[in-house]
């Protein structure tokens, strides 16, 4: 399946991902839950999200390094500063929050479990195939970076 890697572009993942949770909280509305508070709930995580995603496009635009993710190879250094302290993908991290924000205003059981099938697929041919390639890239200084900074969170 290597050659699902970097093909998709992670914004049409995401909005893919929405759609199928949208469907689902359509298709089985009788795994959808009353949820106090909702409206918030969605409006934090979607705040948060938005927050983490703008956050690791300012480092990498400080570092004036690309942000198109479907070529790595084109990284002209490891960004470590900001975000990066604390995840080594806010991008894709973001994306979940916004994703769940999403999932939390359908209020479906099902729409939350695609958050968990977002989480595998972007690991899988997104974040696994930039890690092999920036490791070959950058050497130690990345492996370095990748046992200093978690995944996701």
């Amino acid at each position: 399946m290597r050659w699902l890697e970097l093909k998709i572009p992670p914004l049409l993942v995401v909005i893919g991902f929405g759609l199928a949770m949208y469907g689902a909280s359509w298709l089985f509305p009788h795994t959808s839950f009353a949820m106090p508070g909702q409206p918030f709930v969605s409006w934090i995580f979607e705040a948060l999200g938005g927050v983490t995603i703008v956050s690791g496009v300012l480092a990498f635009r400080s570092m004036k390094t690309t942000v198109d993710p479907r070529s790595p190879e084109k990284a002209s250094s490891v960004v470590k500063i900001g975000i990066y302290r604390l995840t080594r993908n806010p991008m894709y991290l973001g994306m979940l929050l916004l994703l769940a924000a999403w999932a939390f205003y359908l209020a479906n059981f099902i729409a939350i479990l695609l958050l968990a099938g977002f989480v595998l697929y972007m690991t899988q041919f997104q974040i696994k195939p930039e890690e092999r390639i920036l490791s070959e890239k950058f050497g130690a200084e990345y492996e370095e970076f990748l046992s200093e900074v978690r995944r996701w969170i």
